[in-house]
């Protein structure tokens, strides 16, 4: 899956979204156009995909602690900017190359918010469950803390990505964390 969304960022940055097919990235990444569109979809579908859209609910629990998802969020955001030497990973490298299509594409965009409301959806049953909140406080809590990631997501994107993205969350879920503590 990995292969084949790199190729459509090759061929993305290379021709501009709207200019390529789902069968040129097929092509490119050597396979059948019928698997681009199982594993993904749609080409915006490539973009907004990543590990979180099949992750189990037992990996769900090992990653998010109801006690402080915000440091959870902060833990993958972390992981997900740092390479193997611990450096921040270099700009045009994904998942955050595809960070821009998410602010510059309105179909992009559209497809990531759906994304994120699906990820609310999977996380306020366990914040329920696991973080002693009603239905209700869960399904609000999940959506800030989706919702909240993406907005501190834009701003880092806007500000043209001069600082990691985790301070941008941090400082952006950091009202969270009071709220969190007198629920």
């Amino acid at each position: 899956m990995r292969t084949i969304q790199e190729r459509a960022l090759d061929l993305f940055d290379e021709r501009g979204f709207n200019a390529v097919t789902i069968e040129q990235i097929a092509k490119a990444a050597e396979v059948s156009p019928s698997s681009v569109y199982r594993y993904f979809g749609t080409k915006e579908g490539l973009l907004v995909a990543d590990e979180f859209d099949v992750m189990s609910p037992e990996t769900l629990s090992e990653i998010l602690d109801p006690a402080d998802p915000v440091e959870s969020v902060l833990r993958v955001v972390r992981r997900y900017e740092a390479t193997s030497d611990g450096d921040a990973a270099p700009r045009n490298a994904s998942p955050w190359r595809r960070v821009r299509y998410f602010f510059t594409e309105p179909t992009v965009r559209t497809a990531a918010l759906a994304a994120l409301d699906r990820a609310a959806q999977r996380i306020a049953p366990f914040l329920a469950d696991a973080g002693g909140l009603t239905e209700s406080q869960a399904r609000v809590m999940a959506n800030a803390l989706a919702f909240g990631y993406f907005a501190a997501l834009e701003l880092w994107f806007t500000d043209g990505g001069t600082r990691p993205i985790a301070d941008y969350v941090e400082e952006g879920l950091s009202p969270l964390r009071k709220v969190w503590d007198s629920v």
